[in-house]
């Protein structure tokens, strides 16, 4: 009986290493299996590779020139940038020129080719309708608050704007290359009327688009009404601006970007604008002025921050434009304040020099060889009978080619170019009030 025993534990035992060798015998043959297959399959697509370098030899070459050159790290998304440009904007022109193939030309075509560049430094391209020159226009004051009645008229008017302005005069606004107006007060529909001020102005949100349909292509908001309703209102004001596209300058979330210049490259000629203002003349004013650290408007009671804004942009461009918030309302006489700062201002670096503020139209001179006009007057802003203007501006490579004044008429809420008798007074009433110039029986200025 025990020799059974172990007879039986032999076999067991014998099968278990029969068992053993098997399954690894199985194991080993599909592991070379597998490294046959892999074998032949990388061994194909070589063959493959070479058959299709041997078909097209210049597209092997560029896929090693390809390899070889380093990769550049990924630049921001532009998608979610904001269209900073009314009339097509800066993106918009960036993407057009590369969906057309186009590169740009000229001695900007390198900060053209840059949208990052040219969103972070207010840099704007525009075409313009004459080679080798930049038409630009001023108007002055304008309201669309609908509490008060040019706004109101025109909402009861089946024409909008177009039947607030005359087609003729909406017609010198939208043939300019750059059309400027004052924007004379925040839209929002928060905040509260500043406390104890007499007027306080404010406008819808959706009412901005009417600047579009004006042809108007940059804004001022350096004035003393932009912060009426405070600072929500007042930054709803920058962001509706910026929601439809349209520059603004002369305000700000800081002093840094309140401060700073915009600038349009237009028939290869860079042109700067500077907005401030020095109303109210009060050391704690209504109109908060942006500091480093709050945002306001750009203040220049005291110049020096201007001055150094005038001299920057003079630095960085061919042509240097400031529109000047200034002087005494409902007079034509110049104050103190104004013949103090446009010496300084001409000095240093502006070219042309435009006023608004006093509601009506004052002087034109030049100081220091720069024309200056120091107030335009209201542009569409009130019922009253006032007369007003366009002031035209021709830049050419050289510099100003003509400086024009376009007389008008603000009337019944309506604003209307002048034509013949009544466009020969009011160019009657600008000689008489500016002895330092000429102008001819169409507007255009000459110093004497």
């Amino acid at each position: 009986m025990a020799k059974k025993g172990k007879k039986r534990k032999r076999k067991k035992k014998n099968y278990f290493l029969n068992t053993l060798l098997t399954f690894l015998l199985v194991f080993s043959s599909v592991l070379i299996l597998g490294i046959l297959l892999f074998l032949v399959w990388r061994n194909a697509g070589k063959k493959e590779e070479g058959e299709i370098a041997g078909r097209d030899p210049a597209a092997n070459a560029l896929g090693r020139i390809t390899e070889n050159i380093p990769q550049e790290e990924p630049q921001e998304d532009l998608a979610g940038m904001e269209d900073t440009q009314g009339q097509g904007g800066l993106l918009g022109s960036v993407q057009e020129t590369e969906e057309s193939g186009e590169e740009p030309k000229g001695k900007y075509a390198e900060i053209l080719s840059d949208p990052v560049y040219m969103a972070e430094n207010n840099i704007y391209e525009k075409e313009t309708s004459k080679e080798g020159e930049v038409t630009l226009a001023f108007g002055g004051d304008i309201l669309f608050d609908p509490s008060y009645s040019v706004m109101a008229s025109l909402l009861q008017r089946a024409g909008g704007i177009h039947d607030s302005i005359s087609e003729d005069l909406m017609d010198e606004m939208k043939n300019a290359d750059i059309m400027m107006i004052n924007n004379e007060f925040p839209y929002s529909g928060r905040g509260i009327p500043t406390e104890g001020k007499q007027f306080t102005f404010r406008a819808r949100p959706e009412s901005a688009s009417i600047l579009e349909e004006m042809g108007v292509d940059i804004v001022s908001l350096a004035n003393n009404h932009a912060y009426d309703y405070g600072e929500e209102a007042f930054l709803d004001t920058i962001d509706t601006l910026a929601g439809i596209g349209m520059p603004y300058v002369g305000a700000g979330r800081n002093l840094e970007e309140a401060s700073k210049p915009v600038y349009f490259i237009a028939g290869d000629m860079k042109i700067a604008i500077v907005s401030a203002t020095q109303i109210e003349r009060l050391d704690n004013p209504d109109t908060k002025g942006a500091d480093d650290r709050s945002a306001g408007v750009f203040r220049c009671l005291n110049p020096d921050h201007l001055l150094e804004a005038v001299r920057e942009a003079k630095e960085n461009s061919d042509f240097v434009v400031v529109y000047i918030h200034w002087g005494t309302e409902n007079t034509a006489e110049v104050d103190w304040l104004q013949l103090d700062q446009a010496p300084k201002i001409a000095d240093a670096g502006a070219d042309l020099i435009i006023g608004d503020h006093p509601h009506c139209l004052q002087p034109i001179e030049y100081v220091n060889g720069v024309p200056v006009v120091y107030s335009l007057g209201n542009f569409w802003f009130n019922s009253k009978e006032l007369d007003t203007c366009l002031v035209k501006a021709v830049v050419g490579e050289e510099g100003l080619k003509s400086l024009q004044f376009v007389p008008a008429l603000q009337k019944g809420c309506k604003t209307s170019m002048l034509h013949g008798e009544e466009k020969a007074r009011v160019l009657n009433y600008m000689r008489s009030i500016s002895p330092k110039i000429d102008i001819d029986e169409e507007g255009y200025i000459s110093e004497k």
